[in-house]
């Protein structure tokens, strides 16, 4: 009898430590100490502004750069507009302050320059207003550019806010500083190259210590701007940055890994992903219409909670796998306020936050443990 129990018990702690490693594995990550995780909280400022509190995954209030440092963040990214009269953030102002905020819990800090009063992607580069009387001169607008870059960055520097890595545009797939009503798709490379230039020149010349990236929406389209822009003089920074979404890539999550070793070979640079979110539901609980919808899921990844979660951890390990050195989530903090957005009032993202519609951090944001 004593036999059966013994036999019966090492029987029975077999099965719970296997249960415990097929737990476990669903966690797992290939192991890369210099990998940075981190957030993009540009909103964040605003959204306090709007009444917002965060609660951590304990469910206790907690201030949200905390909960992000606490979640594992290392590096938190934010934008700049340059003189954006419509809104009262994403200013040099509010900047400032998500760096503060961001450097007194010892995290890194990546500056993504729009050259925009507004949103800048890969459809859209609208030059900033004060910039429109130059817009045919491009000497002249790269003396713009370039002054104006060094006097945000002098200014920071001298504030003790100074940026870790600084982006030269936002989403670049098209040419930089266009007229809002003429915009192409069309690259001139002697005009585009010159000014992008003349942005790494403005970052170096002031600090040697500030690393420079490009960032490119897609891999695909990563692919071949970055060949384009080596074949036309652009060669003197350190990061390239791509955005991932499911919803606009043609490049499969399977096969990203491959995508990313291929940028950094060709190219010799190191590489984040500086943008990415999935949904972790479909309720839309605002008037603001939610952006990433059905038609952003991909096989396998239901919009639940542990599907946002797994989503993460297999796209984190395939980054990990390209040689690829970090995963940014783009607005994780973006939840639903009664403040309004240029389209609505709410936001267009509380359903792809890292936080529930009650604002109160879900299993998503472990992925940067």
């Amino acid at each position: 009898m004593k036999k059966l129990i013994l036999i019966f018990l090492v029987m029975f702690i077999s099965c719970v430590n296997q249960s415990n490693e097929n737990d476990d594995q669903k966690d797992k990550i290939i192991g890369d100490s210099s990998f940075m995780d981190g957030a993009d909280l540009s909103y964040v400022n605003e959204m306090e502004d709007c009444g917002a509190t965060y609660k951590n995954l304990n469910n206790n209030f907690e201030d949200v750069f905390q909960i992000f440092k606490n979640s594992g963040a290392e590096i938190i990214r934010v934008r700049l507009w340059n003189n954006p009269k419509w809104t009262n953030y994403s200013n040099l102002d509010d900047v400032k302050k998500t760096i503060r905020r961001s450097k007194e819990l010892g995290m890194k800090v990546l500056l993504d320059f729009h050259y925009s009063d507004t949103w800048a992607d890969p459809k859209k580069q609208i030059i900033p207003k004060d910039w429109e009387n130059s817009i045919g001169k491009t000497i002249e607008l790269g003396g713009l550019l370039y002054s104006y870059t060094q006097s945000v960055l002098k200014e920071l520097v001298q504030e003790n806010l100074k940026p870790d890595i600084v982006q030269v545009g936002n989403e670049i797939n098209i040419m930089l500083l266009q007229e809002e009503n003429n915009h192409s798709e069309k690259i001139d490379w002697n005009r585009n190259s010159y000014l992008i230039n003349k942005g790494i020149s403005a970052i170096r010349d002031l600090n040697q210590e500030i690393e420079i990236m490009l960032h490119i929406a897609q891999p695909e389209n990563a692919l071949w701007w970055f060949s384009e822009a080596s074949q036309n003089g652009i060669y003197n920074y350190d990061w390239i940055g791509i955005s991932y979404y499911p919803k606009w890539s043609s490049v499969n999550l399977i096969d990203l890994d491959q995508s990313i070793k291929n940028l950094i070979e060709s190219y010799n640079k190191k590489l984040i992903v500086v943008e990415t979110a999935y949904p972790y539901t479909m309720k839309n609980i605002d008037d603001a219409n939610n952006i990433l919808d059905e038609n952003s899921l991909i096989s396998g990844y239901p919009a639940t909670i542990e599907g946002q979660h797994n989503y993460l951890i297999d796209l984190k390990n395939k980054i990990i796998s390209g040689g690829g050195s970090g995963l940014i989530y783009w607005e994780p903090a973006w939840v639903s306020t009664n403040c309004k957005t240029l389209w609505g009032t709410g936001s267009h993202w509380e359903n792809a936050t890292l936080f529930d519609l009650s604002n109160k951090a879900i299993d998503g944001i472990s992925f940067m443990k």
